[in-house]
């Protein structure tokens, strides 16, 4: 018994003194995108749907309820699309909620995650558009900042902006000129803003937010951009609309 206890004690020892010791050393790091699409439902595992079953038919209920209806497929890219629009007006929208009177409203491209297609909304839909923790947020800016906030979104393309706003850039990503409702900004004048909290603490490369005053960020999981986006889906489901969307101008690249 003893001759097998120090053989033990013995090979343990061994294993750990080997087990500490690593010779493995990180050589290189990649990435890639896999797309899920219609082949991986060329031969359906069985067994995996079943076991899935109960799951899927939880995350539907939740997914699943309509909240709004869109007239065509609306994506979101730079310098200016239907989506981003539509997003930077439903921040201005919802500023009535907080009793709050914006001169415009501000929403980033890389915030918008999915795109809708026309037809029916969800709120997995709109989940996906804006799956991230950012809530709406209010903040007054002078002219002058509200101009070098626009001349950081030449530097990235463009950033999604509400209804009103005119900027041009140059094709080397500086800003040209920028106008709202038809006038130019005023360097002296303060403007409120509609936005993400994300944004107003100068993320994004809009750092000019960090220069805000007046700032006004409720943090309840209900100022979340996506319950603001599907309560607005669902005053317009409610008033017998189907929300539409288009460019109009408000970003043009000369």
């Amino acid at each position: 018994m003893y001759r097998k206890t120090v053989y033990l004690v013995g090979l343990s020892a061994m294993l750990m003194g080997t087990g500490c010791v690593s010779h493995y050393e990180l050589a290189s790091v990649k990435r890639t995108r896999i797309l899920v699409d219609s082949r991986y439902d060329a031969a359906p595992d069985a067994a995996a749907a079943k076991f899935m079953e109960p799951y899927k038919h939880r995350v539907d209920s939740v997914m699943g309820p309509v909240v709004g209806e869109v007239d065509h497929e609306m994506t979101a890219h730079r310098p200016e699309s239907d989506l981003s629009n539509l997003l930077a007006d439903i921040m201005v929208w919802g500023a009535k909620d907080y009793h709050e009177k914006v001169d415009f409203g501000v929403y980033n491209m890389g915030g918008i995650r999915a795109a809708l297609s026309k037809g029916k909304v969800t709120y997995g839909d709109v989940l996906d558009i804006a799956p991230f923790e950012n809530k709406i947020c209010f903040v007054t800016l002078t002219g002058a900042k509200v101009l070098e906030l626009f001349s950081q979104m030449a530097h990235t393309g463009g950033e999604a902006v509400s209804h009103g706003v005119e900027l041009v850039f140059t094709r080397d990503h500086k800003l040209k000129s920028a106008r709202l409702n038809g006038k130019e900004i005023d360097p002296k004048a303060s403007y409120r803003i509609a936005t993400l909290d994300y944004l107003a603490q100068g993320n994004d490369k809009m750092e000019a937010f960090k220069s805000a005053t007046k700032v006004v960020s409720p943090q309840e999981s209900s100022n979340n951009t996506r319950f603001i986006i599907m309560n607005y889906f669902k005053e317009q489901a409610a008033q017998g609309k189907v929300v539409n969307a288009h460019k109009e101008g408000r970003i043009r690249v000369e």
